[in-house]
């Protein structure tokens, strides 16, 4: 199924560049042209089944952390103890994080769902910086960019994936970074609902949390953008 989808979704965007959208024709039809998606080869597909189903798996464990019930007898995780719950959570998670991690590189090359203008690539270079300073100040003593931000890291992940949703057109990114720019979504929606509204309004706040988040953010970013990025997504971060 997800192979003929592949095929399909390469198929729609020669015939929309064409201009022969109306006379579309799934792969696999009568008439229609051979597609490197195809249902003969099936790499593509299987690819795509590992990318969502690692997705699936990833952010059912987020999600089900955040929307489980915290009420006293009822939280699986004081039923369990915080470091079982914690340890199969974590598993879970590593689990779908490496299926979507190989199914993501394995797709490409991918259908190209649109194809953004150069600029926008460097705009995503320009988000990333904050990106990853909040995503510190997650992780930092509470300094007054957490107290303004609130949650610093789900921020951080709106900004990530919206910066890469802007610079990559291809299907494999935009069900990646759609995801998790949906999971972000969601999971501010679930603290809002149990009242988790960040740090309390008179809370201290600490100058070297903040010192820190620029710190530990901007080293994160010359990280990425000179070496790690490449390795780990078989891409530049530099737009070329």
């Amino acid at each position: 199924m997800s192979c003929f989808f592949l095929g399909a979704v390469e198929r729609m965007g020669e015939d929309m560049i064409s201009g022969s959208l109306l006379v579309f024709r799934p792969p696999g039809f009568p008439g229609s042209p051979k597609s490197s998606y195809n249902c003969e080869n099936r790499r593509g597909g299987t690819a795509m089944t590992y990318l969502i189903l690692g997705l699936i798996i990833f952010f059912g464990a987020h999600l089900f952390s955040a929307f489980r019930s915290r009420a006293p007898g009822r939280d699986i995780r004081e039923k369990l103890g915080y470091g079982p719950y914690m340890g199969l959570y974590t598993l879970v998670s590593a689990v779908g994080l490496g299926l979507f991690l190989w199914g993501f590189g394995a797709m490409r090359p991918a259908p190209i769902l649109y194809t953004p203008p150069a600029g926008l690539a460097h705009l995503n270079l320009v988000l990333m910086l904050p990106a990853l300073i909040l995503l510190a100040a997650a992780y930092t003593p509470t300094g007054r960019i957490r107290k303004a931000v609130k949650h610093p890291m789900l921020v951080a992940v709106k900004i990530w994936a919206f910066g890469h949703l802007l610079a990559n057109g291809e299907l494999n990114s935009v069900i990646l970074f759609g995801s998790f720019l949906g999971y972000a979504v969601i999971d501010r929606i679930a603290l809002k609902k149990r009242g988790d509204n960040g740090p309390a309004p008179d809370a201290p706040v600490s100058a070297m949390g903040d010192i820190a988040a620029v710190g530990i953010g901007v080293a994160a970013y010359l990280f990425l953008l000179f070496w790690f990025h490449p390795i780990l997504t078989g891409m530049p971060a530099l737009p070329a």
